[in-house]
Parts: C-alpha cells; structure tokens; sequence
C-alpha cells in the first residue's frame, strides 16, 4: 500500500511578509551580490529562492500530527494555550456572522500544529535575512528540517531555466546538490561562474596577489562558501 502523501509546508502557508521584506531589500545591496556579477534581466531574489526551496522539501507539520503529539514538551505548551485559543474562538464565535461563526472550534491537534508551523517560520524568517546568507548555524537549523522531511538527505534540485542561477545558487547553499540549465548562453555562462566553476575550489588556499601579501580574501558576503 503506498505511503500517504505529506503536504509540504509551501502548499500550506509561508511568511510572506518577512520573505517579500527580505527580497525588497536585496535591490540596495551590492557588495557580495550575484547582480554585480551580471545583471540578469530578470533575476529572482535570493531571499525568495532560499525560502521556497525550504518550504517546499520540508513536511508541514499537519502531515505529523502523530509524531507532535508524541513529544512531551510540545504537547504539554499545547495544553497549556488550548484553553486560551477555546476562549478567543468563543468571544468570536459570540461576535461574529455568517462563515466567521461556523468556524471550527480549536483542537489539541489545531494548537500544535499551529506551534511547531509557527518554529519553522522562525527558521524561514531567519533563513531569509542577508546578514545570516553566510551564517552556517542558520543554515544548518534549515538543513536539518530538510534532512528530516527527506529521508536524513539533502535531495538533488534540477532548475531547467536557471537564468540568473538563483534557484541552483541557494540550492548550493542550503548544502543541495543543484543542477541548472538553459538555452541561453549568458545564463549558460553565468551560471558555470557561480555553480559549476567554485565547488571546483572548495577548500583550497588562496592564490592571488592579494592573499600572498597579507590582505584579506574571504569569500564576499552573501556568497555561499562551497
């Protein structure tokens, strides 16, 4: 018999206020930016792409409602606010007309899948901010979501029109094994520049002028280190 299907968090519901925020303020960011390698015509933020990549690989939480309730700590904070979300539904109820006053009334399960939907939008709102683009121990936390949605692995992403290389670039950087393609050749060629070309030259010293007179090279802000 095969296995039920589990919705991801993407078909559900994602923090778009914080992910639109985020994505609006990439355009007055330069330095460590993939547009100042070229500016694509039509790039996706880099903000959007790490979001959505998580939110569509990692379960949401109604698809394991069994396992939440499983765990002791989450079950006992969902106890504890159930009788609050039972009050503030039967002051609504009370007050409201039509549709509004047949809403369901809060469950055990509503509250904490609420709860642990609400953690992995911490994750999200995080994930999306320019300053935590390098900041391993964010991503780690979202890689570890994935991991645990996909079996304990990081699945491959395929973009089949990379364009810019947003998709493949964010990919990389949640630790994704990504693949792109297109048939344009200036999207060909930016996307060997910032997906095919620097895992090459993971881990190895610099080799510049600059490295071998003392000056700084660490890899610009915002870029993934491969």
């Amino acid at each position: 018999m095969p296995a039920s299907y589990k919705k991801k968090l993407i078909e559900v519901a994602i923090p778009l206020e914080a992910i639109n925020a985020a994505s609006a303020r990439e355009k007055s960011i330069r330095h460590g930016h993939p547009s100042t390698l070229h500016l694509w015509w039509a790039r996706r933020p880099l903000a959007a792409c790490r979001a959505v990549l998580f939110a569509q690989l990692v379960d949401d939480p109604s698809s394991r409602v069994d396992e939440l309730l499983a765990d002791k700590k989450l079950r006992a904070r969902a106890e504890a606010e159930l009788p609050k979300r039972v009050k503030a539904w039967e002051e609504s109820k009370a007050a409201a007309k039509g549709a509004a006053a047949s809403a369901p009334k809060p469950t055990l399960e509503d509250v904490i899948v609420e709860i642990e939907r609400k953690r992995l939008f911490d994750i999200i709102e995080e994930l999306v901010k320019w300053e935590n683009s390098t900041n391993e121990e964010v991503l780690e936390r979202a890689r570890a979501e994935i991991r645990r949605s996909c079996g304990g692995e990081l699945p491959p992403v395929y973009d089949p029109f990379s364009g810019g290389g947003s998709i493949p670039l964010e990919a990389q950087r949640l630790g994704l094994p990504a693949y792109g393609s297109d048939l344009n050749p200036v999207a060909v060629m930016i996307g060997k520049a910032m997906i095919e070309i620097p895992p090459k030259f993971k881990d190895m010293p610099p080799s510049t002028p600059a490295s071998r007179s003392g000056r700084s090279t660490a890899t610009p802000k915002g870029w993934p280190r491969m």
